[in-house]
């Protein structure tokens, strides 16, 4: 029998076919998303372009055997070719995993593993960056073997690589082999496809990679992805016919929960420019500079703490900072169908005034991690080891710092946070980052590069004599070293790498 999609309200939708079809029948030619840059053509496409294109390249997918469960990666920039393609890949069924366009070639093809994919969509250049390349120097073998027919030890599973532009390897074929092969599809074979998609199916993996972690793809199902669309949506002021800016690549859950995902729900247009803000001004999980917050967009909520693993923000609060807590808001309201308790390392919860690790369980947590077995990450009763600290104080939380970036220095726990916000108060200092450094008497010492105001020379002497009238005395940096903005080292995933800033200073300093 058959099973037609419906077209239906696109605030109902429970898997992303439902939503696309709805989308493009409820707004049509209202234009979806824009894309516009100094040295690229403006585009756009209508919300019954996004439907129409990507109903192409879904067929053509299904032509080269690309069904439920295939696992589908693409590096694309912000921009229509990745919202045709996202939905391409997860109206029928198949796993849409975005790879980040500022991935390097040494972790790249540790992803193209990890994540097992089949076939790679790349956008040949990105901002003068050659993509391709960045693939080929990933996996040499591609400018070596004239077969698109991919059989790669670097990378087992993956079969094909398209691309778009001229020159191409002989290895990497050109997106007419999709979107050639759409006419061997009808649209009735493309809809009962469709049909067959559900909500416990798997529909995106994204991945991340923390500050002391490597990258791990996390999972998540039609039903949770759209169920947080309508949750995100509903906190969002955008409407039907609004423009939202996406200031994040749509390849972050960030981007991609608070941005794409409602303005497509609700009829507004998703207005993309080939950069976005992926430095260090903006660095996730950094105590910003005063004049950097003032000029972080202004939303409708104080979202706090959010990640991969819960599709985005899952707590807000009353104000955007409490005093003392300069990394996020605090938690005194958690989003629907969410629960969050704060626990000791035998996962038993914490007292008022205490600090503890928030675990986090509900119906949007991912589903699992790929290829890493539950019990690392999870507990028995289902909670998540987010790794962020959080102090209880009454019925509000405070986030405290990263469990792995917690210094411990003579017995005592030190929060670069709470450090970084002091150091940030001083008239010489812009932005700060400290980290420990192994001791062999303290067990770590506190350390901190500091981004000097501009046209200052910080005295660090006076820095250290200042800070000793802030701060408990164990908690006072013993080295400082100066660094430009520009030397900031950042995670693709827009953190910064306090790992590669611990081996800078240890450099720097001529510690081991």
């Amino acid at each position: 029998m058959s099973h037609q999609t419906p077209a239906g309200d696109p605030s109902t939708a429970k898997t992303f076919p439902e939503l696309v079809r709805a989308a493009a029948a409820a707004y049509g030619d209202d234009v979806a998303v824009t894309l516009s840059g100094d040295k690229i053509p403006s585009e756009s496409a209508t919300f019954a372009e996004l439907d129409q294109r990507s109903a192409e390249l879904a067929k053509g997918l299904i032509a080269r055997g690309i069904g439920k469960g295939a696992r589908i990666g693409f590096i694309l920039g912000n921009g229509p070719a990745f919202l045709v393609t996202f939905a391409a890949i997860c109206r029928i069924g198949a796993i849409a995993i975005p790879i980040s366009t500022l991935i390097k070639a040494n972790e790249l093809v540790r992803v193209l593993r990890q994540s097992d994919i089949g076939g790679l969509i790349v956008q040949r250049t990105l901002l003068g960056h050659d993509l391709v390349e960045r693939v080929c120097d990933a996996l040499p073998a591609l400018r070596e073997g004239a077969d698109p027919d991919l059989r790669l030890a670097q990378a087992p599973y993956l079969r094909w690589i398209v691309s778009t532009g001229e020159a191409l390897p002989a290895s990497i074929r050109g997106m007419d082999y999709l979107t050639g092969a759409a006419g061997s599809v009808s649209e009735d074979i493309l809809r009962e496809v469709e049909s067959e998609v559900h909500t416990t199916d798997q529909m995106v993996e994204i991945y991340t990679s923390g500050s002391m972690a490597l990258p791990k793809g996390v999972r998540h199902n039609h039903g949770p992805v759209l169920f947080r669309t309508h949750y995100l949506r509903a906190k969002s002021p955008i409407g039907r016919g609004m423009q939202g800016g996406a200031p994040l690549p749509l390849f972050w859950v960030g981007g991609m929960m608070l941005f794409m995902m409602p303005n497509w729900e609700v009829g507004a247009t998703t207005v993309c420019t080939e950069g976005t803000s992926t430095n260090s001004r903006m660095a996730m999980g950094s105590v910003l500079a005063e004049e950097d917050m003032k000029a972080m967009p202004k939303g409708a909520i104080n979202w706090a703490l959010g990640m991969s693993e819960t599709l985005g923000p899952y707590s807000f609060g009353d104000e955007l900072r409490a005093p003392g807590y300069p990394v996020c808001a605090p938690i005194d309201h958690v989003a629907d169908r969410y629960e969050l308790r704060v626990v000791d390392e035998d996962d038993r919860p914490v007292g008022d005034g205490e600090t503890g690790e928030i675990q986090v369980r509900g119906y949007a947590l991912a589903s699992g991690l790929h290829k890493i077995e539950r019990d690392g990450y999870y507990t028995a009763d289902g909670f998540y080891h987010t790794g962020d600290m959080g102090r209880i104080d009454g019925a509000r939380i405070h986030f405290v710092g990263r469990n792995g970036d917690m210094i411990k220095t003579k017995g005592s726990n030190v929060s670069p946070a709470e450090v970084e916000m002091e150091m940030q108060q001083l008239p010489s200092i812009h932005s700060a980052y400290v980290v420990g450094l192994p001791d062999a008497e303290r067990g770590q010492i506190v350390v901190a590069a500091v981004v000097p105001r501009e046209s200052i020379e910080p005295d660090f002497d006076q820095v250290q004599k200042d800070l000793r009238q802030r701060l408990s005395s164990f908690k006072v940096p013993v080295a400082y070293v100066a660094i430009t903005r520009e030397e900031v080292p950042m995670l693709p995933s827009n953190k910064v790498a306090r790992r590669e800033i611990a081996a800078m200073l240890a450099s720097r300093l001529r510690r081991a």
